[in-house]
């Protein structure tokens, strides 16, 4: 954990900007694997991480933005509990070590919240993502769960991102570790990567270095030499010399905060021509994107500069037609891109999504496009100090995907179809890297950049 005022000082900063009512942050409980007692790993929910800084399952968080009153609700282990798991702090203790002084029993916190309705006041709670918490949410609100995403409050899920996507210096320094954790992994991928080797044995690899160093995965490892699959949680694939290595991983901190990498390498240690220059023109994309980043400037602006890059390219080789500018703005190379350029990252891997990707990645000011690639795009408003963002262009060969915009005649006549089909059996390139935005421009995270050229990726893989 931070020291307590860090807390204390981002509740004081969410009452003050929310003006009044009772916000409810409701923590993480247990959740049961396939019998009660085996329980999946625990995840503490972020926005309550974020502003109590309690790693552990059961608890609620209330702040009174009329009064300036901050309470946290839970329940105190039995000695059942401590016969199993040991001695553990109480309640009281784990409260002052956020800053909060007022302890209750989560029978209190059903107390609160009907006192608090009775007499009108507004209650502010976020969009549960667990079938606990809506069901928690329900019985102490006395709303339908099914009726609760009518009941959301707005204000407090834009306050929230306005406070979250603002990382101070302590959020940075974690983020920093979860980038070296990150590195690691993808310097371990590309010394087990040879062929013969089964994608499961690099995943549970790599997924082990997580663990060892940090509280693990950020999210499930995409290892697969099916590239062109752009989520590909299939492991069971024995990789073949002539091909191409995915690997989509990062990890989190003992605090949780959060690494995202990916790195796309060649099974035998060397890249064919083909391969090489597919691979430069997603590192041009990516290299553009660090050029460019800076404050004012929109995160959908710099989608559609990876964009052109990647056109332009492809346009060299053959692959694309006519006008590239006139291409990028009808989406055609979204046939080989179609993500956006990257999301926000924090405590989340994909941060705050969970409040709602409207408010995370756009805004008033920011409308998301229906453009193909740039309508995929989770983060387009406007960069601020502070922000950590992914950067990940990529080019993918999707044979069901060329096959569908060929029948259906899309991509404005900028694909030359014919030469796109004689890439089947490609896969997919992708190069991520994680960046933050700084008052003058923007620096790359992590003490040490996991190889990222050609050159140095097989320099790297023959050491």
């Amino acid at each position: 954990m931070f020291e307590a005022q860090t807390y204390t000082r981002r509740r004081n900063e969410l009452r003050k900007r929310l003006g009044g009512g009772l916000i409810l942050l409701p923590g993480n409980h247990e959740s049961s694997a396939n019998y009660p007692g085996n329980t999946f790993p625990f995840r503490q929910d972020s926005t309550f991480l974020y502003f109590f800084g309690l790693n552990h399952p059961g608890y609620a968080g209330v702040l009174d933005a009329d009064s300036g009153e901050d309470m946290l609700f839970g329940e105190d282990y039995t000695i059942d509990d401590i016969i199993w798991m040991g001695p553990q702090p109480s309640l009281a203790d784990q409260a002052l070590k956020a800053g909060v002084t007022r302890t209750a029993g989560l029978n209190e916190l059903a107390e609160t919240i009907r006192t608090a309705i009775a007499a009108g006041r507004r209650i502010h709670f976020l969009p549960p993502y667990r079938g606990e918490t809506t069901l928690m949410l329900s019985d102490l609100l006395g709303i339908r769960p099914d009726a609760l995403a009518q009941y959301v409050s707005v204000p407090l899920a834009k306050t929230v991102v306005a406070l979250r996507e603002i990382k101070d210096a302590e959020e940075i320094a974690e983020i920093e570790r979860a980038c070296t954790i990150g590195t690691k992994m993808h310097l371990q991928v590309m010394q087990m990567c040879r062929p013969g080797v089964v994608e499961q044995e690099i995943a549970g690899a790599i997924d082990g270095i997580a663990l060892q160093y940090g509280a693990g995965v950020s999210f499930m490892s995409i290892v697969s030499q099916n590239g062109e699959t752009l989520h590909n949680h299939y492991h069971g694939n024995v990789l073949e010399g002539g091909r191409l290595l995915l690997v989509d991983a990062g990890a989190e901190t003992n605090m949780n905060y959060c690494s995202d990498f990916t790195r796309t390498i060649p099974v035998n240690g060397k890249f064919t021509v083909r391969q090489k220059d597919i691979y430069d023109i997603v590192l041009a994309a990516n290299s553009r994107t660090f050029e460019l980043a800076r404050p004012g400037a929109f995160y959908w602006q710099m989608h559609n500069a990876a964009a052109r890059i990647i056109a332009d390219g492809l346009k060299e080789l053959g692959l694309m037609q006519g006008d590239m500018e006139a291409a990028v703005a009808c989406g055609a190379q979204a046939l080989f891109m179609p993500h956006g350029l990257g999301h926000q990252m924090g405590l989340d891997v994909h941060d705050m999504e969970n409040i709602g990707e409207k408010y995370v990645g756009y805004d008033d000011e920011t409308l998301r496009s229906e453009t193909p690639g740039l309508s995929s795009l989770r983060m387009g408003k406007r960069l601020a100090p502070g922000m950590v963002m992914t950067v990940e262009p990529g080019i993918y060969f999707i044979p069901a995907l060329v096959e569908k915009w060929e029948k259906e005649g899309l991509g404005g006549g900028f694909i030359n179809f014919a030469k796109v089909r004689e890439y089947f059996g490609f896969g997919g390139i992708r190069i991520e890297d994680d960046m933050l935005i700084t008052p003058e421009g923007n620096r790359m995270l992590g003490n040490r950049r996991a190889p990222a050229t050609t050159n140095d990726i097989e320099a790297f893989m023959h050491l």
